[in-house]
Protein backbone atom coordinates (compact mmCIF):
# COMPACT_ATOMS: atom_id res chain seq x y z
CA UNK A 1 0.00 0.00 0.00
CA UNK A 2 1.66 3.33 -0.85
CA UNK A 3 1.83 5.93 1.28
CA UNK A 4 -0.86 8.43 -0.93
CA UNK A 5 -3.44 5.44 0.06
CA UNK A 6 -2.34 4.77 3.68
CA UNK A 7 -3.14 8.97 4.02
CA UNK A 8 -6.11 8.56 2.69
CA UNK A 9 -7.30 5.66 4.34
CA UNK A 10 -6.74 6.97 7.39
CA UNK A 11 -8.44 10.31 6.07
CA UNK A 12 -11.44 8.34 5.22
CA UNK A 13 -11.58 6.75 8.66
CA UNK A 14 -11.16 9.57 10.96
CA UNK A 15 -14.67 11.56 8.67
CA UNK A 16 -17.02 9.19 10.41
CA UNK A 17 -18.00 10.99 13.89
CA UNK A 18 -21.46 12.21 14.72
CA UNK A 19 -19.75 15.54 15.65
CA UNK A 20 -20.18 16.00 11.66
CA UNK A 21 -21.55 12.92 10.06
CA UNK A 22 -19.75 11.76 6.57
CA UNK A 23 -22.35 12.65 3.84
CA UNK A 24 -22.36 10.46 1.09
CA UNK A 25 -24.02 11.67 -2.26
CA UNK A 26 -23.38 7.95 -3.81
CA UNK A 27 -21.99 8.04 -7.82
CA UNK A 28 -22.28 6.05 -9.92
CA UNK A 29 -19.71 6.95 -12.72
CA UNK A 30 -16.74 8.89 -13.15
CA UNK A 31 -19.00 11.81 -13.93
CA UNK A 32 -21.30 11.68 -11.27
CA UNK A 33 -18.24 11.31 -8.95
CA UNK A 34 -16.67 14.60 -10.26
CA UNK A 35 -19.42 16.61 -9.55
CA UNK A 36 -19.96 15.38 -6.20
CA UNK A 37 -16.67 15.97 -5.64
CA UNK A 38 -16.77 19.31 -6.94
CA UNK A 39 -19.79 19.94 -4.91
CA UNK A 40 -17.29 19.95 -1.38
CA UNK A 41 -17.46 16.22 -0.74
CA UNK A 42 -14.77 15.00 1.57
CA UNK A 43 -14.89 11.66 0.43
CA UNK A 44 -16.46 9.14 -2.75
CA UNK A 45 -19.05 6.34 -2.08
CA UNK A 46 -20.34 4.21 -5.09
CA UNK A 47 -23.79 2.90 -5.19
CA UNK A 48 -24.08 -0.63 -6.30
CA UNK A 49 -27.34 0.19 -8.17
CA UNK A 50 -26.26 2.76 -9.53
CA UNK A 51 -23.21 1.49 -10.85
CA UNK A 52 -25.30 -1.84 -12.06
CA UNK A 53 -27.81 0.50 -14.09
CA UNK A 54 -25.27 2.60 -15.70
CA UNK A 55 -23.38 -1.05 -17.12
CA UNK A 56 -26.58 -2.04 -18.30
CA UNK A 57 -27.66 -5.04 -15.13
CA UNK A 58 -30.02 -5.11 -12.56
CA UNK A 59 -29.13 -4.46 -8.57
CA UNK A 60 -29.15 -7.55 -6.70
CA UNK A 61 -25.11 -9.86 -7.30
CA UNK A 62 -25.72 -9.76 -10.99
CA UNK A 63 -23.09 -7.64 -12.29
CA UNK A 64 -19.93 -9.22 -13.04
CA UNK A 65 -16.77 -8.62 -10.48
CA UNK A 66 -14.66 -7.72 -13.63
CA UNK A 67 -16.97 -5.19 -14.52
CA UNK A 68 -17.27 -2.98 -10.77
CA UNK A 69 -13.99 -3.07 -10.75
CA UNK A 70 -12.90 -1.46 -13.76
CA UNK A 71 -15.26 0.99 -12.51
CA UNK A 72 -14.49 1.88 -9.28
CA UNK A 73 -10.69 2.34 -10.59
CA UNK A 74 -12.21 4.71 -12.98
CA UNK A 75 -13.64 6.59 -10.46
CA UNK A 76 -10.39 6.17 -7.95
CA UNK A 77 -8.34 7.74 -10.66
CA UNK A 78 -10.70 10.32 -10.96
CA UNK A 79 -10.98 12.09 -7.60
CA UNK A 80 -8.81 13.57 -5.39
CA UNK A 81 -10.69 12.54 -1.89
CA UNK A 82 -10.90 8.99 -0.61
CA UNK A 83 -13.35 6.02 -2.80
CA UNK A 84 -15.45 3.46 -0.77
CA UNK A 85 -16.96 0.92 -2.86
CA UNK A 86 -20.42 -0.74 -2.49
CA UNK A 87 -19.77 -4.15 -3.40
CA UNK A 88 -22.97 -5.71 -2.86
CA UNK A 89 -22.35 -9.59 -1.05
CA UNK A 90 -18.85 -9.42 -1.89
CA UNK A 91 -19.16 -10.28 -5.44
CA UNK A 92 -18.72 -14.01 -4.89
CA UNK A 93 -20.11 -17.43 -4.33
CA UNK A 94 -18.48 -17.64 -0.92
CA UNK A 95 -16.03 -16.32 1.40
CA UNK A 96 -13.09 -17.04 -0.72
CA UNK A 97 -14.50 -15.16 -3.39
CA UNK A 98 -14.98 -11.91 -1.52
CA UNK A 99 -11.70 -11.84 -0.35
CA UNK A 100 -10.37 -12.03 -3.93
CA UNK A 101 -13.37 -9.17 -4.96
CA UNK A 102 -11.57 -6.72 -1.90
CA UNK A 103 -7.86 -7.68 -3.45
CA UNK A 104 -9.39 -5.87 -6.61
CA UNK A 105 -11.06 -3.29 -5.04
CA UNK A 106 -8.01 -2.30 -3.02
CA UNK A 107 -5.84 -2.67 -6.31
CA UNK A 108 -8.59 -0.42 -8.01
CA UNK A 109 -7.61 2.30 -5.12
CA UNK A 110 -10.55 2.57 -2.84
CA UNK A 111 -9.76 2.53 0.76
CA UNK A 112 -13.35 0.92 1.93
CA UNK A 113 -16.40 -1.25 1.11
CA UNK A 114 -20.11 -2.21 1.93
CA UNK A 115 -20.89 -5.55 1.92
CA UNK A 116 -24.50 -6.99 2.61
CA UNK A 117 -26.63 -9.45 4.49
CA UNK A 118 -29.58 -9.21 2.60
CA UNK A 119 -31.50 -12.69 2.49
CA UNK A 120 -28.32 -14.37 3.59
CA UNK A 121 -27.54 -15.80 7.34
CA UNK A 122 -25.88 -13.93 9.20
CA UNK A 123 -22.75 -16.14 9.95
CA UNK A 124 -22.01 -16.38 6.04
CA UNK A 125 -21.92 -12.34 6.10
CA UNK A 126 -19.64 -13.04 8.45
CA UNK A 127 -17.50 -15.46 6.95
CA UNK A 128 -17.18 -12.85 4.28
CA UNK A 129 -16.45 -10.37 6.38
CA UNK A 130 -13.86 -11.74 8.05
CA UNK A 131 -12.48 -13.05 4.78
CA UNK A 132 -12.27 -9.21 3.63
CA UNK A 133 -10.22 -8.85 6.33
CA UNK A 134 -7.63 -10.98 5.98
CA UNK A 135 -7.66 -9.82 2.25
CA UNK A 136 -6.67 -6.38 3.51
CA UNK A 137 -4.26 -7.57 6.58
CA UNK A 138 -2.35 -9.73 3.55
CA UNK A 139 -2.04 -6.30 1.37
CA UNK A 140 -0.87 -4.17 4.48
CA UNK A 141 -4.00 -1.98 4.11
CA UNK A 142 -6.10 -0.06 5.95
CA UNK A 143 -9.64 -0.97 5.01
CA UNK A 144 -12.62 0.53 6.71
CA UNK A 145 -15.03 -2.82 6.44
CA UNK A 146 -18.81 -1.45 6.45
CA UNK A 147 -21.66 -4.34 7.12
CA UNK A 148 -25.02 -3.71 5.69
CA UNK A 149 -27.27 -5.17 8.17
CA UNK A 150 -30.79 -5.45 5.61
CA UNK A 151 -33.46 -6.26 8.41
CA UNK A 152 -35.35 -3.18 8.59
CA UNK A 153 -34.88 -2.26 4.56
CA UNK A 154 -36.19 -5.27 3.72
CA UNK A 155 -38.50 -5.89 6.43
CA UNK A 156 -36.48 -9.36 7.50
CA UNK A 157 -38.05 -11.59 10.54
CA UNK A 158 -40.74 -10.72 13.24
CA UNK A 159 -41.14 -6.82 13.32
CA UNK A 160 -41.20 -7.27 17.56
CA UNK A 161 -38.06 -8.82 17.46
CA UNK A 162 -36.15 -7.12 14.70
CA UNK A 163 -34.21 -4.28 16.74
CA UNK A 164 -32.84 -6.96 18.64
CA UNK A 165 -31.71 -9.29 15.18
CA UNK A 166 -29.77 -6.39 14.24
CA UNK A 167 -28.18 -5.92 16.92
CA UNK A 168 -27.42 -9.51 17.14
CA UNK A 169 -25.96 -9.06 13.69
CA UNK A 170 -24.34 -6.34 14.42
CA UNK A 171 -22.08 -7.47 17.50
CA UNK A 172 -21.40 -10.20 14.97
CA UNK A 173 -19.74 -8.58 12.28
CA UNK A 174 -18.27 -6.56 14.63
CA UNK A 175 -16.63 -8.99 15.92
CA UNK A 176 -15.73 -10.78 12.35
CA UNK A 177 -13.76 -7.39 11.67
CA UNK A 178 -16.87 -4.73 10.42
CA UNK A 179 -15.43 -1.24 11.47
CA UNK A 180 -18.67 0.21 10.76
CA UNK A 181 -22.48 -1.07 11.00
CA UNK A 182 -24.67 0.30 8.06
CA UNK A 183 -28.32 -0.13 9.06
CA UNK A 184 -30.68 1.10 6.05
CA UNK A 185 -34.18 1.81 6.22
CA UNK A 186 -34.18 3.22 9.69
CA UNK A 187 -34.66 7.16 10.23
CA UNK A 188 -36.28 7.31 13.57
CA UNK A 189 -34.51 8.78 16.40
CA UNK A 190 -36.18 5.61 18.96
CA UNK A 191 -34.65 3.51 16.75
CA UNK A 192 -31.42 5.21 15.74
CA UNK A 193 -30.70 5.80 19.55
CA UNK A 194 -31.22 2.11 20.48
CA UNK A 195 -28.75 0.85 17.92
CA UNK A 196 -26.13 3.77 18.71
CA UNK A 197 -26.29 2.96 22.38
CA UNK A 198 -25.53 -0.54 21.45
CA UNK A 199 -23.35 -0.81 18.48
CA UNK A 200 -19.38 -0.16 19.69
CA UNK A 201 -18.20 1.41 15.86
CA UNK A 202 -19.71 3.86 13.83
CA UNK A 203 -23.56 3.94 12.42
CA UNK A 204 -24.48 4.70 9.20
CA UNK A 205 -27.96 5.11 8.02
CA UNK A 206 -29.34 5.75 4.53
CA UNK A 207 -31.07 9.20 4.53
CA UNK A 208 -33.82 10.72 1.79
CA UNK A 209 -36.72 12.76 1.27
CA UNK A 210 -38.47 13.41 4.94
CA UNK A 211 -35.51 12.16 6.87
CA UNK A 212 -33.96 14.31 9.74
CA UNK A 213 -30.81 16.46 8.53
CA UNK A 214 -27.33 15.51 8.98
CA UNK A 215 -26.67 17.53 11.53
CA UNK A 216 -30.17 16.02 13.89
CA UNK A 217 -28.99 12.29 12.81
CA UNK A 218 -25.63 12.98 14.47
CA UNK A 219 -27.20 14.54 16.98
CA UNK A 220 -28.17 11.26 17.69
CA UNK A 221 -24.96 9.56 17.53
CA UNK A 222 -24.94 8.41 13.32
CA UNK A 223 -21.66 8.84 12.03
CA UNK A 224 -22.15 8.57 8.36
CA UNK A 225 -25.29 9.17 6.19
CA UNK A 226 -25.61 8.08 2.90
CA UNK A 227 -28.27 9.09 0.21
CA UNK A 228 -27.51 4.75 -1.77
CA UNK A 229 -29.22 4.78 -4.89
CA UNK A 230 -31.52 8.29 -4.09
CA UNK A 231 -28.87 9.85 -6.42
CA UNK A 232 -28.94 7.98 -9.39
CA UNK A 233 -33.01 7.34 -9.13
CA UNK A 234 -33.13 11.20 -9.27
CA UNK A 235 -30.88 11.64 -12.07
CA UNK A 236 -32.79 9.07 -14.40
CA UNK A 237 -35.88 10.54 -13.32
CA UNK A 238 -34.57 13.94 -14.55
CA UNK A 239 -33.54 11.72 -17.78
CA UNK A 240 -37.18 10.54 -18.25
CA UNK A 241 -38.83 14.49 -17.42
CA UNK A 242 -36.93 15.26 -20.65
CA UNK A 243 -37.96 12.53 -22.64
CA UNK A 244 -41.59 12.56 -21.39
CA UNK A 245 -41.54 16.69 -22.28
CA UNK A 246 -40.17 16.17 -25.81
CA UNK A 247 -42.13 13.40 -26.59
CA UNK A 248 -45.35 14.36 -25.21
CA UNK A 249 -45.90 18.34 -25.92
CA UNK A 250 -43.22 18.84 -27.24
CA UNK A 251 -41.14 20.89 -24.97
CA UNK A 252 -37.22 21.58 -23.35
CA UNK A 253 -38.58 23.29 -20.11
CA UNK A 254 -36.91 20.28 -18.09
CA UNK A 255 -33.53 20.54 -19.58
CA UNK A 256 -33.68 24.19 -17.79
CA UNK A 257 -31.90 22.83 -14.90
CA UNK A 258 -29.28 20.69 -15.90
CA UNK A 259 -25.55 21.75 -15.23
CA UNK A 260 -24.09 24.32 -17.40
CA UNK A 261 -21.63 22.66 -20.64
CA UNK A 262 -19.08 24.30 -19.35
CA UNK A 263 -18.96 23.72 -16.35
CA UNK A 264 -19.17 20.01 -16.66
CA UNK A 265 -17.04 19.58 -19.32
CA UNK A 266 -14.27 21.37 -17.33
CA UNK A 267 -14.87 17.86 -14.43
CA UNK A 268 -13.89 15.85 -17.00
CA UNK A 269 -10.58 17.40 -18.22
CA UNK A 270 -7.54 15.69 -17.49
CA UNK A 271 -9.52 12.49 -16.35
CA UNK A 272 -9.42 9.22 -18.81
Amino acid sequence: MTTTQSDSARLFRSLHTPAAPLGLANAWDVASARVVEAAGAPAIATTSAGVAWSLGSPDGDALSRDRALRLIARIAAAVAVPVTADIEGGYGEDAADVAETVTGVLAAGAVGVNIEDGARPPAELAARLAAARRSADRAGADLFLNARIDTFLFGLGDPDTRLKETLTRARLYVDAGADGIFVPGVTDAATITALVADISVPLNVMAGPGAPSVTELGALGVARVSLGSGVAQAAYAAARRAAQDLFGAGGYDSLGEGIAFPELNSLLSGTH
